[in-house]
């Protein structure tokens, strides 16, 4: 094997860091005995070269100093200590270790029995023989490696967009999904970092009128053996391994490109006013639970990164439905989840992140905790605190269905939108008095705790469930592709069919499913709060009823550039819904709406039954009720100028029928010389904005299953 020079080296930063001169190497590992690291040879790490012990530990770091290495260089650990399962220790040098903190990673895993720290022959069904029985197989011939990195990249005059919340509006969306069908993008960029970057992409972003871009995960994970087994990926990437790492599979020029890509990426976006927010997890790592492979944190110190049972430690608690759940009682922990989260925005320049299983980082013991220490570092952290932050408001845990109860300075994605939203044009009964709410930015949620409307991330669909054009074609779910048995996924979806499952060719009701679509969108855009569209849903994308796609990276998961006329109208609706909503500032407020008088004398906001008066407590409780209207007021917008006056916008009456029937609406009575002019109808799409006029007083034709927007303008000389 190759000798290196050493020297001692430092503790901090942990990682590899490469000075111009060298690299330092640290590694924690409280409960080691011993630690190597290990040199592979270029540029696929098939080879070990070099195995340097490393002599010095401060404060549980282990490091040295190769004044001989350089960036490119792959590298991995082996860990020595005790392998007592039985008491949370699972060290075994035979398992080449990923480092936590390494910003590059070669990928992927090559599956076999040598990635699992226990005698492969030992009986699952008896505890005792995995306890007892480590495995010998040595795993690094598998294993990826992680990439000494230089961080040298020209930012240029890179600037954050800074986009206010309560102008945001997010696109969710996949790196590879989003891109690999796209034919204007060069065929080598599809499904890349690159690609999403290319000017064809930015300017159908732009077109579509988003401001921020939420990537699902693309910190480094691993595809599961199990899935790789039955010929399926683990497609949405929520199995990381690598906090620190971008994806290599998203590299159009190969793994060591994956940082300067991504890098580019971002710069790309902002120069287009878009916005970069990551879907990140760090609620559970890739190894999965006590049967798991050992890759990184369960062979560096399996205590110190894992919650596991009290009184069982063999065994992990698991608040998120993977295995394991990572341990933020431990300060390391919470030390690297810091970190990562800083070098994102330090160095890769991410405008914010949204939290998967967000309530699993807020439990202290079992409950989960609202102000638990994460919390309150990350409100501390001078960087952290000044990006976006979302939340996912729920684990899989008792109590963990936390939507409303985040604190300041975070938003959430509201579920309760969701299925409110959803339930109230599916036709259910009872939803009127609960919509007041979210149409308004869900105020019985958020502001008890002195929180705004932008603390709502609305959302009808995401990536976890049925697209919008499977809502309205799919009353059950249909993941047999899964090779779960069609077990997996929610059944509470809150969809219908309109008389057929999935696909049709009765035109009847394909116009019924894209009108549906159209309310849809339009309640969307038209709520107060953050709107957020699952990439596709503009283009009525389907899964063929799959509503968890997690492993489908194909056809059924990727984004369709290939558009027919209805396709290509709904894409239309949803870009004048997006601009509606960006010209007029009354339905991006930053705070509550009151229900009293705004500056010119009317009031923010009234709701109104069909003969034009208001709501009154007997409607809002009447489970019949499917029919509603809103007005809002042009001068209840709560916007100033650089000069701090007011920014005024046109009032607007909001009509939602949810019936099967037709409604003659009574409109609002308009000022002297204004009139009610039509902005949009779902059941007619075709009419252009101001196409109709109707004076106040007047009754609206608002058809079954619609919703219609009116605003004022002047009434035209006869």
């Amino acid at each position: 094997m190759k000798r290196f020079a050493t020297q001692p080296g430092a503790p901090y930063p942990l990682g590899a860091t490469w000075d111009g001169s060298g690299v330092n190497f640290a590694l924690f590992s409280e409960n080691a005995e011993h630690v190597e690291l290990c040199i592979f040879d270029r540029p696929y790490g098939a080879q070990e070269i070099a195995r340097i012990p490393i002599r010095e530990q401060t404060d549980f770091v282990w490091h040295v100093y190769l004044p001989e290495a350089r960036p490119g260089m792959l590298y991995g650990y082996r860990v020595y200590g005790p392998y007592r399962p039985e008491e949370g220790l699972r060290f075994n040098p035979h398992k080449l270790l990923l480092d936590p903190y390494a910003k590059a990673v070669t990928g992927p895993v090559h599956w076999s029995e040598a990635m699992f720290g226990y005698d492969p022959s030992a009986d699952e069904a008896d505890p005792a023989t995995i306890d007892l029985r480590m495995s010998t197989l040595d795993s690094a011939p598998g294993m990826p490696k992680s990439v000494v990195v230089e961080s040298a990249f020209s930012w240029g005059d890179d600037r954050r967009p800074a986009i206010p919340w309560h102008d945001t509006v997010i696109y969710e969306l996949h790196v590879k999904g989003f891109t690999y069908l796209n034919p204007d993008l060069p065929e080598e960029l599809r499904g890349t970092y690159a690609g999403l970057a290319h000017r064809e992409t930015i300017r159908y972003l732009k077109s579509l009128g988003v401001t921020a871009v939420e990537l699902m995960p693309v910190h480094f994970f691993v595809d599961d053996w199990h899935l790789l087994k039955r010929g399926l990926r683990n497609y949405w990437g929520y199995n990381t391994i690598g906090f620190f790492a971008p994806d290599p599979r998203y590299a159009a020029f190969g793994p060591e490109s994956a940082v300067a890509e991504f890098k580019t990426m971002v710069r790309t976006l902002h120069q287009a006013g878009i916005e970069v927010i990551l879907d990140v997890v760090y609620n559970h790592t890739a190894e999965g639970d006590h049967l798991g492979p050992t890759l990184s944190f369960r062979g560096i110190d399996n205590q110190a990164y894992y919650r596991l049972v009290p009184g069982e430690p063999r065994r992990y608690m698991d608040f998120t439905g993977t295995g394991n759940t990572f341990n933020m009682l431990h300060p390391r922990a919470i030390q690297l989840i810091m970190d990562s989260l800083r070098y994102w925005v330090t160095e890769m320049h991410v405008d914010g992140f949204r939290f998967d299983l967000a309530s699993a980082l807020a439990r202290e013991l079992y409950e989960v905790d609202r102000l638990s220490a994460f919390f309150e570092i990350i409100h501390q952290d001078p960087v952290i605190s000044q990006v976006k932050l979302i939340a996912e408001p729920w684990d899989l845990g008792e109590g963990g269905y936390q939507v409303g109860n985040f604190p300041v300075g975070w938003a959430e994605w509201n579920g309760k939108y969701r299925d409110n939203v959803r339930r109230f044009w599916r036709g259910d009964a009872g939803q009127v008095g609960e919509l007041g709410f979210r149409l308004t930015g869900s105020s019985d949620l958020y502001a008890h705790n002195g929180r705004r409307p932008y603390a709502s991330i609305n959302f009808v669909t995401c990536h976890d469930g049925f697209t919008l054009r499977d809502l309205v074609s799919y009353e059950r779910k249909h993941n047999e592709a899964n090779g779960e048995g069609n077990r997996d996924g929610t059944d509470a979806n809150w969809s219908e069919n309109f008389g057929v499952e999935g696909d049709t060719e009765e035109e009847g009701i394909i116009r019924a499913r894209f009108q549906q679509m159209r309310n849809f969108i339009a309640t969307l855009f038209v709520s107060q709060g953050v709107p957020m569209l699952l990439h596709g849903d503009e283009v009525a994308r389907t899964q063929r009823g799959n509503n968890n796609a997690y492993c489908q990276d194909n056809e059924i998961s990727w984004m369709p550039w290939q558009w027919d006329e209805r396709q290509r109208s709904l894409l239309e609706w949803t870009r004048r819904l997006v601009a509606l909503r960006k010209r007029n500032p009354v339905l991006r407020r930053r705070g509550f709406l009151q229900g009293r008088p705004a500056p010119n004398g009317e009031k923010d906001i009234a709701w109104l039954r069909e003969d034009g008066r208001e709501l009154t407590e007997a409607d809002w409780a009447d489970p019949e009720r499917h029919v509603i209207g809103l007005w809002l007021s042009g001068a209840a917008a709560d916007l100033v100028d650089r000069e701090g006056r007011p920014i005024t916008g046109e009032t607007l009456v909001i009509l939602l029928n949810a019936s099967k029937k037709a409604v003659a609406f009574h409109l609002p009575t308009a000022p002297e010389s204004r009139v009610w002019s039509l902005v949009l109808d779902s059941a007619r799409p075709e009419l252009h904005e101001g196409a109709a006029t109707y004076r106040g007083g007047a009754v609206y034709p608002l058809a079954p299953r619609s919703l219609a927007i009116l605003q004022h303008a002047t009434e035209r000389p006869a």
